[in-house]
């Protein structure tokens, strides 16, 4: 399997969220605060079914956004 995570950029550029297949086989969101936050990261962690479920969800949400 490959070892590789994706990285994610916040519009206000202080933010990114980095996801990643874990050693559990599950999906890891990291997400990271702006410098100097009193907690610099965020972990979720998600089974197969609960990550599809957030990838439909993201796509009914984005198709909302007004081009």
């Amino acid at each position: 399997m490959a070892n590789f995570s994706i990285v994610f950029h916040g519009s206000d550029c202080e933010t990114k969220a980095e996801c990643y297949l874990n050693g559990s086989n599950e999906i890891t969101l990291e997400v990271y605060l702006e410098q100097g936050s009193p907690c610099n990261s965020q972990l979720i962690t998600l089974d197969k079914s609960t990550a599809i479920k957030l990838a439909k969800t993201l796509r009914t949400e984005i198709n909302k956004i007004q081009s």
